[in-house]
């Protein structure tokens, strides 16, 4: 079926592909040109929505990508007048704006997606052991409010193959970061050894973990959440992560359904045990009163723009609780530059999209960058760094005063720096 489904939706676009080769300036630009990014967003992507139920659509989408057919990224005169890149965990990301765990399940398109113009990409989930995940259809568009419905249930070919597959994706040379994000089997007994297991077969292929505590649609996933249960859990994942051979980065992914106590109390707590970085948040139960679509009752994760808020709310809490002082990674409903720039200011360090591609089409990434580039520049900042935590008014002044009291204690003594920050602190 999704072979025959496949072709039905490439050959039409091939022959119009086929003359615009001849035809534009698209050889010269290949899968960078801007009439390659039409086609792709504004043809393809539109006709596989229409004649394709989700998951076929999904694995038409990986095929396309496995071939070679992507469109890759195309850059920003902007973006490149500005320092994008960032420091965290050890790591260098080119651009904050990466793909979120759910699209390359199994770890097979890492560097298409990374050719997309995404900094990093986060594949899985994975579970040790294989698994179908529930039965179909567990996929679901919400087209009048453009959002998905899943409930896969961590459907995965196991951590093995995924190790496999890791290990042709990523070669020498391989350009940008690729996460692995790892779960529990659906059956298992022993949450805490899946996960340990996992971090043992992926972590030595992974430039950063991810433990996935949030997904709705594994029975009892989400009461790994709850600290009785949550501070064994990281203990145990910590002390998995330290007996690599390399230290690699630990994160730990957060529902957006926890009240503001339980998201602070989480957010402390890993950063008392000394998590390298939280992934704020997975998709949610609930569903706004405002939904439109015919599918808003179907049971599973809700993801896309009706998310945006919440997801933004929360790692505003987050930043809050833990001062700052606990890298983010956003997401949950970024549809513009104007939406990975919220994200920032609220407290992420970097953010992440995969909903919002089934609308906008795989050109999203470069848009995205660009328009960053530009709410950016609106605002007078040149640096990602500066926009980080803006709306944390309170920290961010704590941190302007500290820097200038380091800066000022490297040119006079200490009873003149303090006048000289009274001052300052005056004037502004």
């Amino acid at each position: 079926m999704i072979r025959t489904a496949f072709w039905r939706t490439v050959i039409p676009a091939g022959v119009a592909v086929g003359v615009l080769e001849v035809t534009t300036h698209l050889p010269s630009q290949g899968r960078a040109a801007p009439i390659y990014h039409t086609v792709a967003d504004e043809w393809i992507t539109p006709l596989m929505r229409r004649f394709l139920d989700p998951e076929t659509a999904h694995e038409v989408a990986l095929e396309f990508a496995r071939r070679g057919w992507s469109p890759k990224h195309r850059p920003s005169a902007l973006e490149q007048q500005l320092r994008v890149s960032s420091q965290l965990f050890g790591l260098t990301f080119n651009n904050p704006i990466g793909l979120a765990a759910g699209f390359d399940k199994h770890g097979t398109v890492v560097q298409p997606m990374l050719d997309l113009g995404f900094g990093f990409v986060e594949i899985g989930t994975v579970t040790p052991q294989a698994q179908p995940g529930n039965p179909k259809p567990r996929m679901f568009r919400l087209t009048e409010d453009r959002a998905l419905i899943n409930r896969y249930g961590f459907n995965s070919v196991g951590a093995e193959q995924v190790a496999e597959n890791l290990a042709q994706s990523i070669q020498p040379g391989t350009k940008g970061i690729v996460g692995v994000n790892v779960g529990k089997n659906k059956t298992t007994e022993h949450a805490v050894d899946d996960y340990v297991q996992g971090i043992r077969i992926l972590g030595p292929l992974a430039d950063y973990l991810v433990i996935n505590i949030s997904s709705p649609n594994t029975p009892g996933l989400r009461d790994l959440q709850h600290k009785d249960a949550l501070q064994p859990l990281l203990e145990a994942c910590l002390a998995a992560r330290d007996a690599l051979a390399r230290r690699v980065p630990l994160l730990v992914k957060l529902a957006p359904d926890l009240s503001d106590d339980e998201i602070t109390q989480v957010a402390q707590l890993c950063l008392q045990l000394q998590v390298d970085g939280l992934i704020v948040s997975n998709t949610t139960n609930v569903r706004p009163d405002d939904l439109l679509s015919y599918h808003r009752g179907e049971l599973g994760g809700l993801s896309g723009a009706p998310l945006k808020d919440k997801s933004t709310h929360c790692i505003r809490q987050v930043y809050a609780a833990t001062n700052g002082e606990l890298p983010i990674i956003g997401v949950g409903g970024i549809e513009s530059g104007k939406d990975v720039y919220e994200k920032l200011s609220a407290g992420a360090s970097l953010v992440q999209v995969y909903s919002p591609l089934v609308y906008h089409g795989p050109g999203l990434v470069s848009r995205l960058r660009h328009e960053l580039a530009e709410h950016m520049l609106q605002n007078g900042y040149r640096d990602i760094s500066q926009v980080i935590g803006l709306d944390h008014e309170e920290l961010q002044w704590k941190r302007r005063y500290e820097r200038l009291k380091e800066r000022q204690k490297m040119t006079c003594g200490d009873e003149e720096n303090d006048a000289v920050l009274v001052n300052e602190q005056q004037q502004q």
